[in-house]
């Protein structure tokens, strides 16, 4: 029996700011009607606003672990419901119908995805200026609105349901299965997080804006210095500079060239006040919940292209690093002094203390008492994988010893022995800048988008890189090209063919690609068609337009499926691992792109963890995994 539900709430504070563990935990919330439905049958609301009990047989078929309960994003559901009933519902009794759409290439909103689906029902648009109107409303307020509500929870379940059924004919491997449930329990698990940084943190920044604005005041006497248009005024009228915008490559380059240094200390400070910027600090605050810890952080299968997850609420994806080399004195600076003393032993000792708070955020993520974390992540996963697919012998042989691979890369590429590429050596740094730019089919402009010009690199001495890099890894190049060739067979000839370690299979609706884990990707609606600019066949396929965000034709091409494809086998080895650390006990907290961070006991040994990640994977038979793992009692990177 599957039972399909959805629900609407309300609480005082923001759902999406907040998210729904701390959401939930408000004083205030309030499931304010539930929509189900049983298999095929007509949907039921109960109108818990106005008192109307949930029965005692919908209640235990909630709570029935052997009842599967299907939602779109079902972690809302569960995690609202464990609250309503005060207990913590299975969650592998909970199915996730925006998962099964995100794997498929598809959307992320329901309504999204029932018109690319084109359900003859689709969810009313009216939806959201309801929400908001019964989030401060009472139902009696307005008797027609809430009519229009209750139709509206019970649309949701339609379209969940039928999204379900057009969508549940393309199997799920047990392996994301298994994944899906992990995702929930360490989404469910949070992370602990050091308050007192966070707080203290916050209010030095304060305290260090005042002090710079102060200054910028005295010597521009701009009324808002955060404020473009009067910075960009004052530099035309008092300096005669005319700057389209204030980015911060154009303010960078206005400081190099300008021999005023009034003005160069103007610009300076400035740059400092926009770096204290403390966002993360204050997502982490206004997202804690009542344990400590920050929950919800990650969403599985956010990039539905790979596979891989996407931040929430904080973005751990993109928290800025930690490179000083002694990160302990800062902290301890900033939790034991009082405000102005940090702040004056800060900058006399760092000279920037925005830089010091940004490269603390990462420090505000710490183990619950008598625990510590053990943080691993694989090196060069990706270059591992691309050579192990595309069987480039010579890297797969670095990988095997070594590992040096901007080294070896430089060495290749110029034909000088590898010894003698230092760790400063220019040639390493063109080796670096050309395995993080071309493997994927990049060229000149990759370059460039790496900061290539910015090493000094001229226009021919990239062109060069380029040529010297596609020579050195032919069978990187060809894999480029088969690809390209494969996938533009299989669906113009409407088949399935094999490549190596993938296989391209045709569907009226996709192409999918099969990888080594069974897992698949998809591209929705696949077409050939034909580039006027270079009169060749090329792919196209609909999937959400990062830059417009809208789901619209896209275009792919060997290069970037090579990437997808690489990218998604690298999520597969990470998610792996993190299914055998589970399995061991062990409690995973967080996991970035190649990186596991667990919270231990204090009895736990590097050596534990590294010899499940650098274990062989049955599927990738002969792919040498290397893990770099640390113990601390914070996350840092």
């Amino acid at each position: 029996m599957i039972m399909s539900i959805d629900i609407e709430t309300k609480s005082s504070i923001g759902l999406t700011k907040c998210g729904v563990y701390a959401y939930s935990e408000d004083k205030d919330f309030e499931i304010l009607l539930l929509a189900y439905a049983f298999d095929d049958e007509e949907v039921s609301v109960v109108d818990l606003a106005n008192n109307h009990p949930l029965s005692s047989s919908i209640k235990d078929a909630i709570l029935n672990p052997n009842i599967i309960k299907y939602a779109f994003n079902a972690n809302f559901e569960r995690v609202c419901l464990s609250k309503y009933l005060n207990t913590k519902l299975e969650i592998k009794s909970f199915r996730c119908s925006q998962a099964m759409a995100l794997r498929l290439g598809l959307a992320h909103g329901l309504q999204n995805v029932g018109e690319i689906l084109d359900l003859e029902i689709k969810k009313d648009k009216v939806g959201k200026s309801l929400i908001k109107y019964f989030n401060t409303n009472k139902p009696s307020d307005d008797l027609v609105k809430w009519e229009q509500f209750k139709n509206y929870c019970k649309t949701d379940v339609i379209v969940e349901r039928d999204i379900r059924k057009k969508l549940d004919k393309y199997e799920i491997t047990n392996f994301e299965k298994q994944l899906y449930t992990l995702d929930q329990k360490i989404n469910d698990r949070g992370v602990f997080i050091d308050t007192d940084l966070i707080d203290k943190a916050i209010d030095l920044n304060l305290y260090n804006e005042k002090i710079l604005k102060d200054k910028l005041k005295d010597l521009t006497n701009i009324d808002n210095i955060k404020s473009p248009a009067q910075v960009k005024k004052y530099l035309k009228d008092k300096h005669d500079i005319q700057l389209n915008s204030l980015s911060k490559e154009n303010v960078e380059k206005l400081i190099k060239s300008s021999t005023n240094q009034q003005l160069k200390e103007i610009l300076i400070l400035r740059q400092s006040l926009n770096k204290t910027s403390i966002k993360k600090y204050e997502a982490m605050k206004r997202t804690i919940t009542k344990d400590k810890t920050i929950k919800g952080l990650f969403q599985y299968y956010g990039a539905n292209k790979t596979g891989r997850w996407s931040g929430r609420l904080v973005q751990v994806q993109n928290l800025p690093q930690t490179n000083l080399s002694n990160i302990d004195l800062p902290r301890n600076i900033l939790k034991q002094y009082k405000t102005e003393d940090a702040h004056e032993l800060l900058e006399i000792l760092y000279d920037n203390t925005g830089n010091i708070l940004s490269n603390l955020i990462r420090t505000s993520f710490v183990p619950k008492q008598n625990k510590k974390l053990i943080i691993s992540d694989f090196s060069a996963i990706e270059a591992r994988v691309l050579a192990y697919i595309a069987n480039e012998k010579w890297r797969i042989n670095v990988f095997n010893s070594h590992g040096k691979i901007y080294e070896a890369s430089a060495a290749k590429m110029f034909k000088v022995d590898i010894d003698k590429i230092t760790k400063d050596s220019p040639l390493r740094q063109k080796g670096k800048i050309a395995e993080l730019a071309l493997g994927y089919q990049g060229s000149v402009n990759a370059l460039l988008s790496m900061g290539a010009d910015k090493m000094g690199l001229s226009n021919i001495e990239m062109q060069n890189l380029v040529r010297n890099f596609r020579s050195s890894n032919t069978n990187i190049v060809n894999f480029w090209k088969n690809i390209d060739m494969v996938s533009i067979n299989a669906i113009k000839h409407k088949k399935n063919i094999k490549l190596g370690f993938v296989e391209f299979i045709y569907d009226p609706d996709y192409l999918f690609i099969k990888l080594p884990s069974n897992r698949s990707l998809a591209y929705y609606k696949p077409q050939i068609e034909i580039d006027k600019n270079f009169n060749k066949e090329i792919i196209t396929y609909k999937s959400i337009n990062q830059t417009t965000k809208k789901f619209e034709k896209n275009y792919t091409y060997g290069g970037k499926l090579t990437e997808n494809i690489v990218q998604a086998i690298a999520r597969d080895i990470l998610a792996t691992k993190m299914l055998e650390l589970d399995e061991k006990g062990f409690d995973i907290i967080m996991h970035i792109h190649d990186e596991v961070v667990l919270e231990v006991d204090e009895s736990v040994n590097i050596e534990d963890i590294d010899e499940i990640m650098e274990r062989e994977i049955p599927y990738l038979k002969g792919l040498n995994l290397k893990a770099d793992t640390q113990i601390s009692y914070y996350y840092k990177k």
